[in-house]
């Protein structure tokens, strides 16, 4: 591991140059792994691993995404199994399910967790709060994870142009003192771009925070005020959704990700930087609050049990789709689907 400076603060990271890929596949060249689910996760790690050469087996129940399985080159029989057989074959079991369904199969998969294997997952949620999950492992296997702090699909995509999602670690349970090279190596070979330490517990009090905030909540929140605005002060619905989403996701989001903030304002107009400079100490000062009750909310479990609750009821499924649906029906949204059809790639 590297000791590498963050801000002023040093972390402890694992890089690709000082565990390589070969190494990653002489620790596990005698475990096989199964990765059950194959919803979000579940095809990017799959498929990554075993492009890189590991032995992998996917279980996933009957429906359209078992046929996507399929589709993907998991052939029924010897590298697609139901959940239950797949979690009794392997000796790695990459818990790649949803929240929800975790809570569905555990019981199912549980007698198959026999003595030395590891349970992998890639989300803290069941295990930081197993009070209210009851997914409670048994306490002669590894209890691990490898969390992508991206997208499967980004995974997969980043893997395939050489490049990769950073990730995050933590080991919950090392029963055969191999805990953390099996950790390492998995994290490896999924294609992470580095890895660095955490728990399961705060994996999963940073992840609920950020998909609430900033990276999915906060961000829809803000984007449907300022377009309303401008919307109820008569500007066009192009020209709001353009000022709005548009320009921040195609043209200044990839300056700050590529140099950072001040890169990306010192590249901007003089009345830009004045009035951005200007206006983000009230937006810091109006969110913030915001954002300590939803820490808070997260921390004390408040979120993890509305999660839990919601998806139990039998009819979650149709009542996501409908929130949905009414959000991409909304008048922003639609804006956006002709904008992107404008878009000069799509000519």
């Amino acid at each position: 591991m590297a000791k590498l400076n963050f801000g002023g603060v040093e972390e402890t990271v694992v890089t690709r140059t000082e565990f390589p890929l070969e190494k990653a596949r002489e620790i596990l060249k005698n475990e096989t792994i199964a990765v059950l689910g194959y919803g979000v996760q579940g095809p990017g790690q799959s498929l990554n691993l075993r492009d890189n050469g590991f032995n992998v087996i996917v279980g996933q129940r009957p429906g359209k995404t078992y046929e996507k399985a399929v589709a993907d080159g998991w052939i029924p029989g010897e590298t697609l199994f139901s959940i239950e057989e797949a979690a009794r074959q392997a000796t790695i079991v990459m818990c790649l399910l949803s929240d929800a369904a975790v809570l569905e199969v555990w019981p199912s998969i549980k007698p198959s967790l026999t003595k030395g294997k590891a349970l992998y997952f890639s989300h803290g949620f069941a295990i930081a709060w197993a009070d209210r999950t009851g997914v409670v492992p048994p306490s002669d296997i590894d209890v691990i994870m490898v969390a992508p702090k991206g997208s499967g699909a980004s995974l997969r995509s980043m893997f395939l142009e050489n490049r990769g999602v950073n990730s995050s670690f933590a080991i919950e349970q090392d029963f055969t003192g191999h805990a953390y090279e099996r950790t390492i190596a998995l994290g490896i070979g999924i294609g992470s771009g580095y890895l660095f330490e955490t728990t399961f517990r705060r994996e999963a009090i940073s992840d609920l925070t950020g998909e609430r905030g900033s990276l999915m909540g906060a961000i829809q929140g803000l984007f449907q005020a300022q377009y309303e605005v401008l919307r109820e002060h008569g500007h066009t619905p192009s020209e709001a959704f353009n000022e709005t989403v548009e320009e921040l996701t195609q043209s200044l989001m990839p300056l700050f990700a590529a140099k950072g903030m001040d890169w990306m304002y010192a590249n901007c107009s003089t009345t830009a930087q004045r009035g951005a400079l200007d206006w983000k100490d009230p937006f810091h000062d109006a969110v913030k609050p915001v954002l300590e009750r939803l820490y808070k909310s997260v921390e004390d479990g408040t979120e993890a049990q509305i999660s839990i609750d919601s998806n139990s009821r039998p009819d979650y499924r149709e009542k996501l789709n409908e929130e949905l649906r009414q959000m991409r029906e909304s008048e922003m949204w639609q804006t956006g689907m002709t904008v992107r059809r404008l878009r000069p790639e799509n000519d």
